[in-house]
């Protein structure tokens, strides 16, 4: 096997591959001895047709099978003998079987980046004390009331805050009808912005059996791609109105929350755990984007370009999931592929790249997932879906079910690692520091500008 390297640019390089005449005339001999065993051609015995009649025949398929198994069967050791560190699936091109009895091929690969890992211990990190507020325990409070509330159909008074109504509507843009925008007694919850805080508050006024027509502008950034950016027309229906009544607040309010409460305090205290218990959560994801951002910052270096685009495809293929399930695709939406993946590019590069990074910490601080991290991640998968840890494990059958898994077990592990490394400034110190460079900074500049004055001779 000859193998020839050329680079392509950065960390893209080309292997040309060309295997031997007498290693392909072997591969392709067993090729045209199988098919001639199954062959059925008419005036010939099975079994017994000529080698240049199974050629005319199926001699485009056997040599496709054959270049297929020569090239599984010599990539990687070509690949190995040139000692290339190669990341992501090669890209094949021009297998070709030579006129001298040789088959060559050639194959685009990726390889992995070298870097030096810089500043990733002790990674200076601002963080928030967490408190939880009196009035983030009575929000929830009045949510779980407004759960727990029986409602009453109303007759004559108009929809208000808070109300339930229940609507049809249809929407048109310039006059046209969207196919899509459509409801029948869709119940709306005025005043959670479930169904866009204009469009609800368009209801406030209206009557059971009263039609209307409403205008609303949706934003260029509105969470449903079909509207955003739209000033729609909605045709509306109210069907039917519906009130809450408020339970009272206290103890009895509490035991119908739940058994376990004895009183409205025991439900408080309750929920201001678990608040608590979301903020440290939703604190300990933020530390650690901010140290991978830290990360990125310090560790700049080129990544490969399959990867790169591997990361695009994929934000592509769940965008296109999500708007698959309202019966919509990229075109009907509005969405333009190359535009989507340009604005995700900068996003897939930075995702690349931190995968490389944490890599390389696991490296050099040996951090390896365990068994214990994997019988730990399958228990919280079973809590997280309400299931039972085989049956979790029953959905993690092969090695490719496995390694996103295990990768992402890993990462979790490496964040931890440097969150437990990290040295942490109260946000209050690193803003009164932030502010006190902004001052030094505007006295460099006014001298700055007086020294260049007086080397003009100009009055200040």
């Amino acid at each position: 096997m000859q193998v020839t390297v050329n680079e392509v640019g950065g960390l893209t390089k080309k292997l040309k591959i060309v295997l031997p005449k007498e290693e392909v005339s072997k591969e392709l001999d067993a090729g045209f001895r199988k098919i001639k065993n199954d062959a059925r051609i008419k005036g010939f015995r099975r079994g017994k047709v000529p080698r240049h009649v199974l050629e005319r025949t199926y001699g485009q398929q056997v040599r496709a099978e054959v270049a297929e198994k020569l090239v599984q069967a010599t990539y990687f050791d070509a690949v190995e003998k040139e000692k290339l560190d190669v990341v992501a699936h090669p890209e094949i091109k021009t297998p070709v079987f030579e006129e001298d009895g040789s088959f060559s091929y050639e194959a685009e690969v990726d390889t992995r980046p070298q870097f030096e890992l810089r500043d990733y211990k002790g990674v200076e990190i601002e963080k928030e004390n967490i408190t939880v507020a009196d009035a983030e325990i009575d929000t929830e409070i009045e949510r779980l009331r407004r759960e727990m509330a029986p409602l009453r159909s109303l007759e004559d008074r108009a929809a208000q805050e808070n109300d339930i109504v229940i609507v049809d509507f249809d929407g048109f843009h310039e006059g046209e009808l969207m196919k899509q925008v459509h409801g029948e007694n869709v119940n709306v919850d005025i005043g959670t912005g479930r169904h866009g805080e204009e469009f609800e508050k368009k209801l406030i006024g209206m009557k059971k059996g009263e039609e209307s027509t409403v205008e609303v502008d949706f934003s260029a950034d509105s969470p449903n791609p079909l509207l955003a950016g739209k000033k729609v027309e909605f045709k509306i229906r109210v069907n039917d109105i519906k009130e809450r009544i408020l339970p009272g607040l206290d103890d009895e309010f509490a035991k119908d929350v739940g058994e376990e409460f004895d009183s409205l305090a025991s439900l408080r205290q309750h929920i201001s755990d678990r608040i608590l218990a979301e903020k440290e959560q939703a604190l300990e994801g933020d530390v650690s984007d901010r140290i991978m951002q830290k990360l990125l910052e310090a560790n700049q270096f080129e990544v490969p370009l399959r990867l790169v685009q591997f990361e695009i495809n994929e934000y592509i293929k769940q965008t296109e999931d999500t708007l698959r399930r309202g019966g919509l695709s990229l075109e009907s939406a509005g969405i333009n592929r190359a535009e989507a993946e340009e604005r995700y590019r900068d996003t897939a590069v930075k995702r690349v790249r931190g995968d490389f990074i944490l890599k390389k910490i696991a490296e050099l601080e040996d951090i390896k997932v365990l068994d214990e991290d994997i019988d730990t991640g399958f228990t919280r998968i079973a809590k997280q879906y309400n299931m039972t840890v085989p049956e979790v494990r029953g959905y993690f059958k092969s090695r490719d079910d496995m390694l996103p898994f295990i990768n992402e077990l890993l990462n979790e592990k490496i964040l931890r690692r440097l969150r437990e490394e990290a040295k942490y400034i109260p946000a209050a110190a690193a803003a009164k520091d932030e502010t006190k460079q902004s001052a030094n900074a505007d006295d460099e500049g006014a001298v700055e500008i007086t020294d260049k004055n007086e080397t003009s001779g100009e009055e200040v």
